[in-house]
């Protein structure tokens, strides 16, 4: 007598999946690009606007999930990264600056590293090194290993703290978007942000970003205390047994179309007018411009805007960093052109570690802050 067969298993078993494979990823709103076509026209951008702004409020309410209390900053942050720029984070310890940066990589789909600056912090630390290899034939070779500084993006924690070689070999490559390692050209991937700290209390054993490095920061964020209440939620929310995880609302193949979108909106003129009128009313009067020259010295005291009280001011890049951020910080809110409130909004992170005052300011007891901010008032 035959054995009788074994029961055909079902089509639902068959298809069953393997233990401890891997599940198909949903798709997401910001898998779908902004942009229809490769060139695209006036009514492609306002499309790809609308796109943008429905993903920047998920965005910002994930980033409202872990970072209390901090709305400016964290739209200064937003505003900085969308410009395509990096921004130096100036605020005592413990103000979530770290928090921040690991919300934003976590949010925006980034691949996020950290550096500690100390003073025996070498370029190699952070570029990378060759090393030498023997293979089973006895044949050596060099290999590069690529440093932390291949993410997309980089936390430099207490930048001034390293010595001003190590500086300048980030700073290096945070202009030209590529390492060279032993006359080899290796690029970073993009997009590439920095976000550098500094504490502005402890002096002691720092080495100063020079001038010109930190001018190739777009934007500096003052972090300030947190009030009452925003303490009182941070205090309840980060002692409990469940972590703040905030959840990817991004990823960088949108960031970047972001970026360009944000050259694609238009600037208007008097916005124009105004960014050229408060970064060129905030430098000391020319040699070549008796006029001005005339009208700074004998402007009053109180008038923030004379050149006498300015040593040294900011540059065409800054002209640059404000055409830019006001149109990031419109897209952040939901508009498709930037106003002079965007100006004034942005002069003092823009300017401020772009200029500096002289003995007769310190003398009249100006601060640089509160000058930016009576200029930026006085715009049309």
């Amino acid at each position: 007598m035959a054995a009788a067969s074994p029961p055909a298993r079902s089509a639902r078993a068959k298809a069953a999946p393997r233990a401890g494979a891997a599940k198909a990823r949903p798709p997401q709103p910001y898998d779908t690009p902004l942009f229809a076509a490769a060139a695209p026209q006036a009514g492609d951008i306002v499309a790809a606007a609308d796109k943008a702004q429905a993903l920047l409020g998920t965005v910002r309410a994930e980033l409202g999930q872990a970072v209390f209390g901090q709305d400016e900053v964290v739209e200064q942050a937003l505003t900085a990264l969308l410009a395509g720029g990096h921004a130096l984070l100036v605020g005592v310890p413990g103000l979530a600056k770290t928090k921040l940066v690991e919300s934003l990589g976590a949010v925006l789909g980034l691949d996020t590293r950290r550096i500690q600056f100390t003073p025996d912090l070498m370029p190699a630390d952070i570029l990378g090194s060759e090393v030498m290899e023997e293979d089973a034939k006895g044949k050596r070779s060099f290999r590069y290993i690529q440093g932390p500084v291949f993410a997309r993006l980089l936390m430099a924690d207490e930048i001034n703290r390293a010595s001003p070689r190590t500086q300048a070999a980030l700073l290096q490559a945070m202009q030209e978007y590529h390492v060279t390692i032993a006359g080899k050209r290796y690029d970073l991937p993009r997009p590439f942000h920095v976000l550098a700290t500094q504490n502005p209390l402890e002096q002691e054993g720092t080495y100063p970003l020079p001038e010109a490095q930190l001018d190739r920061f777009l934007m500096q964020i003052d972090i300030a205390y947190p009030d009452r209440e925003t303490e009182r939620r941070i205090m309840l929310a980060t002692s409990g047994a469940l972590p703040l995880l905030p959840q990817a609302a991004l990823n960088p193949a949108r960031l970047m179309e972001m970026q360009a979108l944000v050259r694609y909106m238009p600037l208007p003129e008097n916005v124009a007018e105004a960014i050229l009128t408060l970064v060129r009313g905030c430098r000391p009067p020319a040699a070549t411009e008796p006029e001005a020259a005339a009208a700074a010295e004998n402007a009053p005291a109180g008038r923030p805007e004379a050149g006498k009280f300015i040593a040294w001011g900011p540059g065409p890049r800054a002209t640059q960093a404000l055409s830019l951020c006001v149109r990031a910080r419109a897209l952040l809110q939901g508009r498709l052109a930037p106003a002079p409130a965007d100006v004034r909004a942005l002069a003092r992170p823009v300017l401020q570690h772009r200029m500096a005052l002289n003995f007769t300011a310190r003398a009249a007891n100006i601060r640089l802050t509160e000058l930016i901010d009576r200029m930026a008032r006085e715009l049309a």
